[in-house]
């Protein structure tokens, strides 16, 4: 029965959090993401930090989909589909282990909602906003912390993602 208990225990057990000297920290995924959103040699830095990642951590698989999706956009013309492609089978690898994680819906909402639609890549956005908005109406207890929280909110209010009552409906929620 003592065994049972612990292969139990084993077999349930959450993945342990990333350490803050990692990597693949979530503060440092972060920053990496945003320098690499706006700066082409940050892009090719996060991409190469992301390409060696290979363990199935829903939120890094996701910023390894970003990382991937960030070296299509810097990439020649002839590369980009297969740069694009690739983020986009990391992303569903992201989803499938995490469903409802809204950080892994972001990433993947942020990338698709700038991806040409004749590409028909963009399945996911409408799914990935609700989720997004669940989650933001619902927070605290929405699995984000302070500075996702502030991330995701501000980009879909920014961009115009959210409808002026949703948009007024999420500024009202404190972190």
């Amino acid at each position: 029965m003592k065994l049972l208990v612990i292969f139990l225990s084993l077999l349930f057990t959450l993945p342990a959090a990333v350490p803050a000297s990692s990597p693949y920290h979530l503060p440092n995924l972060r920053r990496h993401y945003e320098q690499a959103a706006a700066d082409k040699k940050a892009g090719e830095k996060f991409y190469q930090l992301m390409a060696d990642y290979n363990e199935r951590d829903a939120v890094v698989l996701a910023y390894k989909g970003a990382a991937e999706a960030i070296r299509a956009r810097d990439a020649s013309m002839f590369n980009k589909l297969t740069y694009v492609q690739d983020a986009s089978r990391t992303f569903e690898q992201a989803v499938a282990l995490n469903p409802t994680n809204a950080e892994v819906r972001f990433l993947r909402f942020s990338v698709e909602t700038n991806l040409p639609s004749f590409l028909g890549l963009s399945q996911h956005v409408e799914e990935d906003k609700q989720v997004l908005l669940s989650a933001l109406l619902n927070h605290p207890k929405s699995g984000l912390d302070a500075e996702a929280f502030r991330t995701v909110r501000g980009f879909l209010i920014e961009r115009s993602h959210v409808s002026g009552a949703e948009a007024q409906q999420l500024a009202r929620i404190t972190e």
